[in-house]
C-alpha cells in the first residue's frame, strides 16, 4: 500500500473514531453523513473495527419507516487506561475504560524514600487497580503521571518538586515505562487538574481558563482555545513564583517564590504565628477564623489578597472567560469568598471565579483524558502527526462516583 493511501486509511479511521466516540450510539449511514466519508469506506471500517473489538453492536435505530439501522458504540472494556497523581503526601491511581468510567482506584500515602521507590509504588498500585477490572493488566495500554513540579523533556527529572526526595535524579517516565511495559507520559499535576476542570467542568470546548490550586504550594493550568498552555520549558502557570508578596530578590524566594511563601501553607500558619503567638495548623487557623479569632481572620484575608493579586495578574496576561480555584485550601469557600472580594477591588472588569467542581480527583480527570486521547490517536490514527481525537467526557457525577 502507497504511503499516500496509508495516510487516507489513517484519517478515514480517526474520523470514524470519532464520530462513534462523540455520537455514539450511531449508525453506518449516520457515520457516513457526520464525516463525509462514503457508506462503503465507513462499512469496511466499522466492520474491521467491531472484528477487533474496538466497537459493538447496541441495538438498532427506531421510530424510522422502513428498515432500521444497527447502532454502534466505542466498547469499553477494550483497554483501559491509567491516571495517576503523585502528592507529596498521597499517590493516587485511577483505572478508566476507553469512555473515561473509572474502573478501580488505589489510594496510598507517598513512599517517604522517593525516588525510584515511588516509582515501584506507583507502579505496584498501577497494577494492583488493574487487576481489579476486567481484562486486568494486559488490557492496561496508557498512564499519565501527575506530579508536582515541572517534567524536564530532556532528562526525565522532575524540576521544582522539593516534597518528593530524588525525583529530579531519575527518568520517571522511562522508569516507570519498564516497570509497566506500557508507554507512560508526566505532566505537572496543576495542568491536569486544569485540563480535567476543563474536560468534565461542564465547559466549552474552546474556553479559556485559568485553574489555580492552593495547598502545600501555590500553582496554576492555564487552558487557552481548549488546549493546555505549557510554555516553552513547561514552566508556565509556575505562578508561586510572581515577583510579588515576598521580597523576590531574597535567596529564598528562588526555591519557594516569593508569592507562594505568602500563599500557601506555610504562610498561613507564619502568618498566623506571628500575629498571635501560638502555632495552629491550616485547618485549626480556618476554625479559628470562624470563631472570630482576629488573628486567623487577618491571616486569611491577607492571604486572600495575595491570591487575588495573582489572579489579576493572570487576567491581565490571559483574559480567561473563567478562573476555577482548587487544592486543599483554595476551594474552602471562607478563602474562595474572600478572594473573590479582593479581585473586584483591585482589577478593573468583573472576574468569574469559581470553585473546583471535581476537588481532589481534577488531575486524576485531566491525566485520563490525556491518556485517552493518546490511546485513541495511537490505535486508531496510528501515530499520524498532527492528529486530534477528542474523548467525549463521561457524566461528572459518574465519574466522581466511580472514583471515590
Amino acid at each position: 500500500m502507497s504511503t499516500q493511501s496509508n495516510i487516507s486509511r489513517r484519517m478515514s479511521q480517526s474520523a470514524v473514531i470519532q464520530a462513534i466516540a462523540s455520537f455514539g450510539p450511531v449508525s453506518r449511514a449516520s457515520v457516513a453523513k457526520i464525516t463525509g466519508l462514503s457508506k462503503q469506506t465507513v462499512s469496511e471500517i466499522v466492520g474491521n473495527l467491531e472484528n477487533e473489538g474496538w466497537v459493538r453492536e447496541v441495538g438498532q435505530t427506531e421510530g424510522h419507516i422502513g428498515r432500521r439501522a444497527v447502532v454502534y458504540e466505542i466498547a469499553p472494556s477494550a483497554a483501559s487506561i491509567a491516571s495517576v497523581d503523585l502528592g507529596g503526601t498521597k499517590v493516587r491511581v485511577a483505572l478508566c475504560d476507553l469512555t473515561g468510567r473509572v474502573l478501580a482506584e488505589r489510594v496510598e500515602p507517598t513512599e517517604p524514600t522517593g525516588g525510584m521507590d515511588v516509582v515501584a509504588q506507583i507502579a505496584r498500585l498501577v497494577q494492583a487497580a488493574a487487576s481489579d477490572a476486567v481484562g486486568g493488566v494486559e488490557k492496561l495500554h496508557t498512564a499519565v503521571v501527575g506530579v508536582p513540579g515541572v517534567p524536564d523533556p530532556a532528562s526525565g527529572a522532575i524540576l521544582l518538586a522539593p516534597n518528593i526526595a530524588g525525583i529530579d535524579q531519575i527518568d520517571l517516565a522511562g522508569a516507570l515505562r519498564d516497570m509497566l511495559g506500557v508507554e507512560v507520559f508526566v505532566e505537572n499535576d496543576v495542568n491536569l487538574a486544569a485540563l480535567g476542570e476543563h474536560w468534565l467542568g461542564s465547559r466549552g470546548e474552546g474556553e479559556d481558563l485559568v485553574f489555580i490550586s492552593v495547598g502545600t504550594g501555590i500553582g496554576a493550568g492555564i487552558v487557552m482555545g481548549g488546549q493546555l498552555l505549557r510554555g516553552h520549558s513547561g514552566a508556565a502557570g509556575e505562578i508561586g513564583f510572581l515577583p510579588f508578596g515576598a521580597d523576590p530578590f531574597e535567596p529564598e524566594s528562588l526555591s519557594t517564590g516569593a508569592l507562594e511563601r505568602v500563599a500557601a501553607t506555610e504562610a498561613i500558619v507564619g502568618q498566623y504565628r506571628a500575629l498571635k503567638g501560638r502555632e495552629l495548623d491550616v485547618p485549626g487557623v480556618f476554625d479559628a477564623a470562624a470563631d472570630g479569632d482576629q488573628a486567623a481572620i487577618e491571616t486569611l484575608d491577607a492571604v486572600a489578597r495575595q491570591i487575588a493579586r495573582a489572579i489579576a495578574a493572570m487576567v491581565a496576561i490571559v483574559d480567561p472567560s473563567v478562573v476555577v480555584i482548587g487544592g486543599s485550601i483554595g476551594a474552602r469557600t471562607e478563602l474562595l469568598d474572600r478572594v473573590r472580594g479582593c479581585v473586584a477591588q483591585c482589577y478593573p472588569r468583573p472576574v468569574t471565579v469559581e470553585k473546583s467542581t471535581l476537588g481532589d480527583h481534577a488531575a486524576l480527570a485531566g491525566g485520563a483524558s490525556i491518556a485517552l486521547s493518546h490511546l485513541h490517536i495511537s490505535l486508531f490514527a496510528e501515530g499520524q502527526s498532527g492528529a486530534r481525537i477528542a474523548v467525549p467526557p463521561p457524566a461528572i457525577a459518574d465519574f466522581k462516583a466511580g472514583a471515590s
